[in-house]
């Protein structure tokens, strides 16, 4: 998959796609249903396969004072959807003068001018120009006009009738649901970034972390957690089974958020390299201990459990 930020760079063979339009924070079994049709329009007209979205997410601009709530920062969304067999991902840089542009222009200037689109595929609550103003109605009747088809994908609902959201992911992660988030995104939530240096006092009791800050992610409620963790060793992507804390360490009076998981069976140097953490199953919330002794005891039996419900899982 080529990424594309600039339409300038925009090369001759991707002009013409059939493009899924939208935030796509989570790339959840909604937003696949709507990129999935993008793709299955695309492969019935012979045309690119492409998903255009929207960098930083809109609401870190309008209110970039509220708590952290991402899924799926670019990097982590990129490779979701490059996963899926995707293109071209046309990534539009977001900023406030961005957000004054007229949902006509929007039309005109990047689907019609810019990518020269020939089928558009959204999601029903798609909404975008100044104002909110842009929707599917807008996108249809352009597309009338202008020539480009247009698709919009209803809501897609499990076996229960409880439709697939962002919004239900997070809540699940703030609820201690971490199966729950899974189940809405179709695969489990990951916290992905560089291994930090820490205070290296899991060494010292025999359980040692790769501590990772979780900077624009949403924050899962504080707790412990049976996990897996994605190592790159030389081309491979390897799964290794582990438990992690996320949480503020009241222990040792700790003030930043931080997930540190420990590795089973497992003695390599992490410190700088770049993982994946998943969180597969919550284990219990975040607590203060009396002492070294009686935190060693508890990571003790938390590895147990880890391992157990990992070996189900």
């Amino acid at each position: 998959m080529r990424i594309v930020r600039h339409f300038a760079d925009l090369p001759e063979e991707a002009r013409g796609a059939a493009i899924a339009v939208g935030n796509f924070d989570g790339v959840h079994r909604g937003h696949l249903g709507v990129i999935g049709e993008a793709g299955r329009i695309a492969k019935t007209a012979g045309a690119p396969w492409a998903v255009m979205t929207f960098e930083p997410h809109p609401r870190s601009v309008f209110a970039p004072q509220t708590p952290p709530y991402r899924l799926t920062p670019i990097r982590a969304k990129a490779r979701e959807i490059a996963a899926l067999g995707v293109d071209y991902l046309f990534v539009l840089r977001f900023n406030l003068a961005f957000s004054q542009m007229a949902a006509e222009d929007f039309v005109r200037d990047i689907i019609v001018e810019g990518v020269q689109a020939r089928h558009v595929v959204c999601g029903y609550d798609f909404v975008f120009g100044h104002g909110r103003r842009g929707d599917s109605e807008l996108l249809l009747r352009s597309g009338r006009t202008d020539g480009f088809g247009f698709t919009c994908v209803q809501q897609v609902r499990d076996g229960e009738g409880e439709g697939f959201s962002a919004t239900r992911a997070r809540a699940c992660l703030r609820n201690a649901d971490p199966s729950g988030a899974t189940h809405v995104l179709g695969r489990p939530f990951e916290i992905e970034g560089h291994v930090a240096i820490g205070d290296r006092r899991g060494r010292t009791i025999g359980y040692p972390t790769l501590n990772l800050s979780l900077g624009e992610y949403v924050r899962p409620v504080n707790g412990v957690y049976a996990v897996r963790v994605a190592l790159g060793e030389g081309a491979n992507t390897v799964w290794r089974d582990g438990v992690a804390n996320l949480g503020l360490r009241p222990t040792f009076g700790k003030e930043e958020v931080v997930l540190e998981a420990h590795l089973f069976d497992y003695d390599g140097d992490l410190y700088g390299k770049r993982v994946r953490v998943a969180l597969i199953d919550f284990l219990r919330p975040e607590k203060k201990f009396d002492g070294i002794a009686e935190l060693k005891a508890q990571i003790a039996e938390d590895a147990e459990n880890a391992r157990r419900i990992l070996a189900r899982a």
